[in-house]
């Protein structure tokens, strides 16, 4: 029975995620959000009662402004949502900044800065 809950909220969340990624191209006009960005991720609590969107902003200097703008057309983004999805209640959307992606090109060049110095090392070892 549990497993099957979550199999509902996952089956929400991703629709929850395709539909407000759709709604902000397209409904949002906010000049804030004309910036390249991907809803990463969607939370639902059990009680389907709140969604956390998270949004990755690819260019750093307009992330927060596309969060402002987001956080302030949250209800107008939920009322979209909840004429495209059928649900008893539609989720309280909590916007968050997904910074999971820079974090992981941060990780692949210390991974290359330490392969670089290694190679260098073998080199001077050889030599």
């Amino acid at each position: 029975m549990a497993s099957q809950q979550f199999e509902r909220t996952d089956r929400i969340a991703s629709e929850i995620m395709r539909e407000v990624e759709r709604i902000i191209r397209e409904e949002v006009s906010d000049p804030r959000t004309d910036c390249m960005f991907s809803v990463t991720h969607v939370d639902v609590t059990r009680d389907l009662r709140y969604a956390k969107v998270f949004i990755s902003v690819y260019e750093a200097e307009k992330r927060e402004a596309m969060m402002k703008a987001l956080r302030s057309a949250a209800g107008f983004i939920r009322h979209h949502l909840g004429m495209r999805v059928q649900l008893r209640y539609t989720p309280e959307l909590l916007f968050e900044l997904d910074t999971t992606i820079e974090y992981g090109v941060h990780i692949a060049s210390l991974i290359n800065e330490v392969r670089k110095t290694e190679g260098s090392q073998s080199d001077d070892e050889q030599a």
